[in-house]
């Protein structure tokens, strides 16, 4: 692909045409997606399965509550499931060297 030359374009009119470039970037996209979509259907049906009983089933699962199961000793109102990121004041405990065993409910 040449390289673009920009030089003799105003401002205004890169900014026109760096709008006009995500507009296309973005269809191309939705194009993409749907080509995939139908091929993805398209197989699924050759080997006897309709796409969505593979797919939804994965991404469409909703996760309970979780107990808590870590409380911090200082303050108790901050606590912790254990899933996700750690949160701050668990790790400050435990780079001066607290276990995480200790903040267990």
């Amino acid at each position: 692909m040449a390289k673009a030359d920009f030089s003799g374009m105003t401002l205004k009119q890169m900014l026109d045409m760096h709008e006009k470039l995500g507009l296309a970037i973005e269809e191309k996209r939705k194009e993409e997606r749907e080509d995939t979509r139908r091929a993805l259907e398209e197989l699924a049906s050759k080997r006897g399965f309709v796409a969505s009983d593979l797919f939804a089933a994965a991404g469409s699962k909703k996760r309970g509550k979780v107990a808590v199961k870590y409380v911090n000793p200082d303050n108790r109102s901050e606590t912790w499931t254990g899933r996700g990121r750690t949160p701050r004041w668990m790790a400050e405990k435990m780079k001066k060297g607290a276990k995480k065993e200790q903040f267990e409910i």
